[in-house]
């Protein structure tokens, strides 16, 4: 299947502010980009990019003063195979893992271990190691939350989600992942472009989206708490230990978000090769 994934963002900055973009498909995904996501600014900016330490494709800029248009659009092919799921994937002692993996171990600023130790060892000691502890961890954070796009908060962390009971995406995601450090199961954020394909209408208003990964039989697999089903068409954009690391744009300065649309929509084929012709 194909799929155009693309945003635009736009600010409004009092004054020239600096900025750091983390929104670019990630190089994963390099030989299914038909078509390039390359970012264009409106009023015209110079853009200077790097790979962070997780290896995201960063870009930064300094935004005039006032309103600036940030866009991209892309064109991706996938599988249309639905999430992978290996039930079987041993969970690793923690003396036989890899190094780099055990900073993924550790709590981060939306990911409290410290405060949330105690109740996963409550709700999850007694479920079977590995996969299926991941799992049980998953249908507990699904039920546990109620989505609602009222309750995001920039500052929202696992340990308030989980008191709350409320929360966005990322909200599932952190509390996911701090109980799955808490286990000892490293678990990494993910954020990316999910869209609706092969889910029932009624659809939702479309935005970046966020799940996790997590460290088992010497090897790396999505999970998604907040779905808590497989599905298909992810796009991933960047990794990191939370939304910290993967924030889609970082200002040094003040700004308002003046409008903020994101698309993912499955592209029919023929057309493409239609428009080619």
């Amino acid at each position: 299947m194909l799929i155009r994934v693309g945003y635009e963002i736009i600010y409004r900055c009092p004054q020239p502010t600096p900025m750091i973009l983390m929104v670019n498909v990630h190089y994963s995904r390099a030989a299914d980009i038909l078509t390039p996501d390359h970012l264009t600014t409106d009023p015209f900016v110079p853009i200077t990019s790097h790979r962070d330490v997780y290896g995201n494709w960063c870009s930064r800029i300094v935004a005039p003063a006032g309103e600036i248009r940030l866009t991209a659009t892309a064109l991706v092919k996938d599988t249309g195979v639905p999430d992978l799921l290996v039930p079987d994937a041993e969970q690793h002692q923690v003396k036989d893992l890899p190094q780099e993996v055990l900073v993924f171990l550790l709590g981060s600023r939306y990911c409290e271990t410290d405060l949330l130790s105690e109740a996963a060892w409550r709700l999850f000691a007694h479920t079977p190691l590995g996969w299926n502890r991941v799992q049980a961890i998953c249908d507990y954070v699904h039920n546990h939350i109620a989505f609602n796009y009222g309750d995001a908060s920039p500052t929202k962390t696992a340990w308030n989600a989980f008191n709350e009971r409320r929360g966005v995406c990322r909200d599932y995601a952190h509390l996911a992942i701090a109980f799955c450090r808490c286990m000892n199961i490293p678990a990494r954020y993910c954020t990316g472009y999910l869209g609706d394909m092969g889910t029932p209408p009624p659809h939702g208003v479309m935005d970046f989206a966020a799940w996790f990964e997590v460290y088992l039989g010497g090897a790396w697999h999505t999970f998604d708490a907040r779905n808590n089903i497989p599905r298909i068409g992810r796009v991933l954009i960047a990794r990191g230990r939370d939304a910290t690391d993967v924030a889609i744009t970082t200002t040094f300065g003040p700004n308002s978000l003046h409008s903020f649309r994101v698309w993912t929509d499955e592209i029919e084929e023929t057309a493409i090769a239609g428009s080619v012709g």
